[in-house]
This record gives structure tokens, sequence and C-alpha cells, in this order.
């Protein structure tokens, strides 16, 4: 069974998961800020008291990076066995990415520890580099993320180097996060199969157009997750729709095309618009998935 925002209202769960022999896949829009671990957490306890189980199989299709939003494939019961499967499906993502800057994360989890010039960063620039990332290649990934390194992941050193960093403090070669350190990890086959640029503002998004998300405001236990405000800067901005295979980083893409026109990037944000065939505009959110879940 597959629950998406068309069932709202519409349809009423059972209290006995036997009911629903394959299992039920929930397309979830995941919060900002919310790791998608908090979700599968969320869920699970709902389920279960639901269901009247101690326990139940509750997993995830893919995993999203905290600061990244859109479709987290939710599966209940029986459906997890077909995690792997959904996993395998082509993603498609909205990248906004800031030039002229490098963090440890590739992302603004970590603050800016690089400046880069941005000479050579221009829309027209970008439309000429963003072809030559089409297809099939190797791509090496974040020194923070949850790859292995000799049965270590790779994010635990790489919290170690940030502490590293932190410790030195003074401005000065040691204190520079080093990006080099992820030339350890395996490089990975990936495939980009499109992508286009939806935008570029040389000066940096307006204030206006900057997004707010009722996330932050709405739920304060995730602000444990840090993020920092480069706006100030006025980086350049840019906006990029990629569809590509399982394993991509887009966070690793940044950095890449940051390189490609001889400067540095970072993700300021990121949606996940499509997972195969689930839409983010058929995605539920928690609080409507939650619904779902009945429980004395």
């Amino acid at each position: 069974m597959i629950l998406t925002r068309q069932c709202v209202g519409r349809t009423v769960l059972t209290g006995d998961i036997d009911d629903y022999p394959e299992g039920i896949v929930i397309p979830v829009d995941k919060p900002y800020r919310w790791t998608s671990a908090d979700v599968i957490r969320k869920l699970k306890y709902c389920a279960c008291r639901h269901f009247h189980k101690k326990n139940l199989k509750v997993g995830h299709a893919g995993t999203l990076d905290p600061l990244a939003t859109g479709v987290l494939l939710v599966c209940v019961g029986k459906a997890t066995r077909q995690a792997e499967t959904f996993q395998k499906h082509d993603k498609e993502y909205v990248a906004g990415i800031s030039f002229g800057a490098t963090t440890p994360s590739y992302d603004l989890e970590k603050e800016i520890d690089m400046r880069y010039p941005t000479d050579g960063v221009s829309e027209a620039a970008l439309r000429f580099v963003l072809p030559g990332f089409l297809g099939e290649q190797e791509q090496v990934a974040p020194l923070f993320s949850a790859k292995s390194i000799d049965g270590v992941r790779a994010y635990e050193l790489a919290r170690k180097e940030w502490k590293r960093t932190r410790s030195a403090g003074d401005g000065g070669s040691a204190s520079v996060f080093d990006h080099s350190a992820a030339g350890i990890l395996n490089r990975q086959i990936i495939n980009i199969s499109e992508m286009e640029l939806l935008g570029f503002w040389p000066d940096g998004l307006p204030a206006s157009d900057v997004p707010v998300n009722p996330a932050e405001e709405s739920d304060r236990r995730n602000l444990r997750i840090n993020v920092t405000d480069n706006s100030s800067l006025h980086l350049p901005h840019a906006e990029v729709r990629v569809v590509c295979s399982k394993g991509t980083y887009i966070r690793a893409l940044a950095r890449d095309l940051g390189e490609a026109l001889g400067s540095g990037a970072h993700l300021d944000s990121l949606r996940r618009t499509r997972n195969g065939g689930f839409r983010v505009e058929d995605a539920l959110t928690v609080e409507q998935a939650v619904d779902f879940f009945k429980f004395d």
C-alpha cells in the first residue's frame, strides 16, 4: 500500500499490519534540520502503537542530509524488503550552490574555511561546464559522509580533523580543514543524466528570495543541527536541477562545479523533488503521515 497526499481524508488504516501483506510505503517530505533517522523514529513509534506491536520494521529507502528536504521513502512492515530496490531508482534534486567559498561539510552545517576568487564564475561559464558533468563518471564522496575507511566511518575522521582545526584557531595553516583527506576515500561510479541551470544570481539571492523554512521555527528540538548564515557575503548563487543515479553526493557535485570554474563552492540548499516515481508534490508532511496512525 502506498500512502500519498491524495490519500489524506480518504484512507483509514486498519489496526492489523497483516492486512498489508506487501507493507506500507510512505513518501514523506522530510523537514529541514531533521535527520532521516528522526523521521523514522517518529513514524516507527506511531506505527507500533497503531498496530499494537512492540517492534515493527520501519526504514527508509535512501537517506537525506539534515539540511536537505524533500522525498524520503519510509517503508513499514514488509515494504522494507523493497527498500533496496527503491534505493536503486534515479533521483531528482534542486540544488542551491554558493560559489567563492568552501566548508568542510560542503554545505552549511560547517562554517566557511576557505575563500576563493569568483572571476571565472558567471551564468555563461556555468552553462558551458554543466554538460561536462553528464554521463557516467567517478566521484569522491565528502569526508563528512557515512563512507567506510578501513572499517571507520569517514565522518568520524572528519570530526577529528574539524576539532583539530577548531583547536588551532589562530587563522594560520594549522586551522585550515584538510580537504585532501577526502582523497583516501574510494572513488565510486555515478551517473548524471540531466543537469539544468534554473537561475543564477551573481551577488547572491536577494533577501526577499531567501527561503524561510517553517520547520526551523516549529520544531526547536532540531536546532541541534547547526546552520551557518553566509548570506551577508553575497556570494554568487546558482540553482541547478540534477537527475542522477543512486550514490551521487550533490554536496560533492557542488565542490566539483566550483573547481571546474576555478573557484570553490558549497551547497546552501538541497531539495529532493523525486525518488523514482515518487514526486515531492505527492509526499506527506510528517504531521500528515502521523495522522494515519491513530492509537488509543
